[in-house]
């Protein structure tokens, strides 16, 4: 049985939404896009060596997909790409498998299939749709020094007291902070 990890890029009050550039997602009206910009160099270097290192599969929506399809030449693609999507996609990779239908049944029967870990990069209603399933087992969170105050946020009001164990931990330099959450076995 394989692991699901939720790598995710937040502001201090939990915002996921359009981190890199200001028309990287508009929906609800959200015009702070772009806010991780300052912080991104370092920011990457530490999840590199933190986060993907290690060989891993990465499950996405179909938004996230979508825009991570133009990095052909990085290593975001050595391994395999599970796509969540109720339509039907262009494969940009290769090595790609669109899930369609139940999108719970969908995960949790591949997270019971052998192979490296499932990362969760973006893709913010499909790490809300695992959530409120309980299939994710890690985040591996980024925390920048930003308050926007209104946007997609990673963790809703619909989400139910979990503990977490901290797992590992250290800033950038820069003001940004790396915390690996786990859930209790």
């Amino acid at each position: 049985m394989r692991e699901i990890a939720a790598l995710t890029f937040v502001t201090v009050d939990g915002v996921m939404q359009a981190v890199r550039s200001p028309d990287e997602d508009r929906s609800g009206g959200f015009t702070s896009g772009g806010w991780a910009t300052a912080y991104w160099d370092p920011v990457m270097e530490q999840v590199q060596k933190e986060a993907m290192a290690e060989p891993y599969d990465m499950l996405l929506g179909r938004k996230t997909y979508e825009m991570f399809s133009s990095h052909q030449d990085t290593s975001m693609n050595d391994g395999h790409v599970y796509v969540v999507s109720s339509g039907k996609l262009d494969p940009k990779w290769a090595n790609t498998t669109f899930l369609s239908g139940d999108a719970v049944a969908e995960v949790a029967k591949l997270k019971n299939r052998d192979g490296p870990l499932l990362q969760i990069h973006g893709s913010w209603q499909l790490i809300q749709t695992l959530l409120a399933a309980d299939l994710i087992d890690e985040f591996r969170l980024w925390i920048f020094p930003v308050i926007i105050g209104s946007g997609k946020r990673l963790f809703d009001s619909e989400v139910e007291i979990t503990a977490l164990k901290l797992v590992k931990s250290a800033p950038t330099g820069n003001g940004a902070v790396m915390s690996i959450y786990r859930k209790p076995n």
